[in-house]
């Protein structure tokens, strides 16, 4: 019995004959096309189970092609794009057209084996149920500095079983980072299992964290439905004292005994954890117990609030308009270059959170097309709260340098907007010579160009 049918589109010549020699001793049935007329001719002749799509080819690229296949196929069958060339707009695109995943070249044969099993999984669910239940990965969004370190990191510790302490200010998107660390990793198939720590109360703590087990009515606890998945607590504080006693005894013991059970049973399951900025600083008082935190912080993952990288926010709203038209059926709308910038330079005390609501009011509101300045104006005095405060964040949780150059981020970035984006203007109001605050801002990483523009 032959395995599963592979079709691989590339126009280099090279690559495919690499891919067809590594799939073919992997078991796979694997034909090539040089392009989009010979991937159109052999998906004619054949279904295959599986597609691996190069984006750049010289006819049709593969992003057309995949719109193509998207608009007209009813086998579900899964496409996994391939790039050189890879940019954040490809891959969100790609996965909004529906494409499984999104994996660049150089290849790396570990990673393309493992997303290639997990397509082919999803296929195989997908004829049996009639629904594709792969979802498409959640690609952090953003060309800025802090946004491609934060992807190379996470790529980095993906694969890695250690534990995570995500840490990061409420909506600051610690949840989507760490479902986005569970679908890179081996663990991608297996359950992701979700905890809020304020859930947990003193009293039902171990039978929800352990399950019970008396006889056939054997309840599995939160623990074992992660299986050899992913265990998501968030806000590590929020988890009650005996809740956390609870588990610091299961990283001693690498397992838990289920309630009116005597025989224990292996914790196997990845540990990802948020928690707010300054929570090392807290451990050891009365919210969080040194001995559990020193078990979850084997690796840390800062996320940025969203006005350290505000020259995404761009991007961030055409991704949510996207997202929303595509999943809601809202009516499309467009920011102008006035409303991208008054939102490029306001504070985010939520974070993308935040952004994420805005847009999702925007858009159920409806309108005209195009979302003009006014609109959002109008939007923004709705939400802002009574003596709003300049900046939220405890700056005494921070080293004395951090909470300078937050200070005087926050601080320049409102002055810049009573300034409308003057830098001229600004250099005046705060009192410093112009060269010197553009080396300020610079530093501070607060974007000034463009500002005013219409």
């Amino acid at each position: 019995m032959s395995g599963p049918h592979i079709l691989v589109v590339d126009d280099e010549a090279d690559i495919r004959g690499l891919l067809k020699e590594i799939l073919s001793e992997e078991g796979y049935e694997v034909e090539v096309a040089a392009d989009a007329a010979q991937a159109r001719a052999s998906r004619a002749r054949q279904n295959p189970d599986l597609v691996l799509l190069d984006i750049w080819m010289p006819d049709v690229d593969g992003i057309t092609l995949l719109r193509e296949w998207s608009a007209t196929a009813a086998d579900g069958c899964p496409v996994v794009m391939m790039s050189g060339h890879g940019t954040v707009e490809t891959a969100v695109e790609a996965t909004r057209l529906g494409a499984f995943d999104f994996v660049e070249k150089p290849l790396s044969l570990a990673k393309l084996l493992r997303t290639v099993e997990r397509a082919l999984d999803a296929g195989r669910r997908q004829r049996q149920s009639g629904k594709l239940l792969g979802e498409p990965i959640a690609v952090p969004v953003g060309k800025s500095r802090a946004m491609q370190q934060l992807r190379a990191e996470l790529q980095q510790i993906a694969a890695n079983p250690s534990p995570v302490l995500l840490v990061g200010e409420p909506g600051s998107g610690r949840e989507a980072v760490a479902r986005f660390l569970h679908a890179q990793g081996p663990r991608a198939a297996a359950p992701f299992v979700e905890l809020g720590g304020s859930s947990l109360r003193e009293a039902d703590a171990e039978v929800r964290l352990f399950g019970r087990g008396d006889g056939q009515a054997r309840q599995p606890g939160l623990l074992e439905q992660a299986a050899n998945g992913t265990l998501f607590i968030q806000e590590l504080e929020d988890l009650p004292p005996g809740a956390q006693r609870l588990l610091a005894g299961v990283f001693e013991s690498a397992g838990f005994t289920r309630l009116g059970e005597t025989e224990p049973v292996g914790f196997r399951a990845r540990l990802l954890v948020s928690a707010q900025p300054g929570v090392e600083q807290r451990a050891g008082g009365e919210s969080l117990r040194r001995d559990l935190l020193a078990h979850l912080n084997v690796l840390i993952v800062r996320v940025p609030p969203l006005r350290e990288y505000a020259e995404d926010v761009p991007e961030l709203l055409r991704h949510q308009v996207d997202r929303l038209v595509d999943a809601e059926g809202l009516p499309f709308r467009r920011f102008s270059v006035a409303a991208q910038n008054r939102l490029r330079n306001y504070p985010w005390p939520d974070n993308v959170r935040e952004l994420r609501h805005l847009v999702h009011r925007l858009l159920i509101h409806g309108g005209p097309e195009e979302i003009r300045l006014e609109e959002i104006e109008r939007e923004l005095a709705v939400q802002a709260p009574p003596q709003e405060p300049l900046v939220k964040q405890d700056l005494l949780a921070l080293p004395l340098r951090e909470a300078r150059e937050q200070f005087e981020r926050s601080y320049l970035q409102q002055q810049l907007l009573l300034c409308n984006g003057k830098v001229g203007q600004l250099a005046k109001r705060v009192g410093m010579e112009r060269t010197h605050l553009y080396r300020k801002l610079r530093s501070l990483g607060v974007d000034f160009r463009n500002i005013s523009e219409d």
